[in-house]
């Protein structure tokens, strides 16, 4: 692949700062937006080599002027990488209106005002990749997280739609779905809401406490996400979506069983109320 120009949301840690090295170590060069300044330091004494933007993805109207600042600064962008998000745990009845306005404005209105400042570049030049993070929760649902959920699915929509209306002036668009990953996700990035009501207590308590178990030692590696991620940008036809992770792949596929199932069962139903 020849050297092209990543500019990489989140690129601090996580997924984020995987791609970046990723991309740094293939000879690419990496535009990378962090939300402070700290992190901004934090990130060159990792990866030097990174231009890093500060950009907070819920401050919608500085995105177009941050981008084009990037793209004046360092050349077109060859490549998004819609990244930047943040996982919230919480049982839904006693999770507040506030934490899930918050979720969709970083995880669903950050990626989209992101996007739709390289739209208009992609589409006049005619080329670029967009990859929208989101993950196998834009795909299947688990309990406790379902404002996290929510935001995924809706992005997951929302990147379907952005293909089919992209794919006509030449520009890719795939939603990457993640399984479970040795990133801080379920660790201190995760926000989680303060139990209140024991009814919940026995569904949802254990799967808390698992996923704290589990946290650290998730079966996907970040590098190897990474490495895949270059080969999907490397492809002339990339899928509307990719899964990673072995366990993204199984969950998703007991999905689509359950799903044929369900919809086998209430068949007569459903067409009955053609006219």
């Amino acid at each position: 692949m020849p050297q092209k120009t990543f500019f990489i949301t989140g690129a601090n840690s996580g997924f984020g700062l995987a791609i970046a090295q990723a991309a740094l170590e293939a000879g690419h060069r990496v535009i990378g937006t962090v939300r402070s300044q700290t992190a901004r330091v934090s990130l060159l004494e990792r990866l030097p080599d990174v231009r890093v933007v500060l950009c907070d993805v819920t401050e919608f109207d500085r995105i177009p002027a941050i981008v084009a600042q990037a793209e004046e600064d360092h050349g077109p962008v060859d490549v998004l990488i819609n990244n930047a998000g943040y996982g919230h745990e919480g049982v839904l009845e006693e999770s507040s209106l506030e934490e899930m306005r918050h979720q969709f404005d970083v995880n669903v209105f950050g990626a989209v005002a992101i996007a739709k400042a390289f739209l208009p570049r992609f589409r006049e030049r005619r080329s670029g990749f967009i990859v929208n993070v989101t993950s196998m929760g834009g795909l299947i649902t688990m309990p406790g997280i379902s404002y996290y959920c929510g935001s995924k699915f809706a992005l997951q929509g929302i990147s379907n739609v952005m293909r089919a209306e992209m794919a006509p002036v030449g520009v890719h668009v795939t939603a990457l779905c993640p399984g479970s990953f040795r990133t801080d996700w379920a660790g201190r990035s995760m926000v989680r809401t303060e139990r209140a009501i024991e009814d919940y207590d026995a569904l949802f308590d254990p799967i808390r406490a698992a996923r704290h178990a589990k946290d650290g030692k998730q079966p996907g590696d970040p590098t190897k996400l990474a490495a895949a991620v270059l080969q999907l940008v490397a492809s002339d036809t990339p899928p509307p979506q990719l899964l990673l992770g072995s366990d993204a792949l199984r969950f998703v596929r007991e999905r689509l069983v359950q799903l044929e199932k369900e919809i086998t069962d209430w068949e007569e139903l459903t067409r009955s109320t053609d006219g």
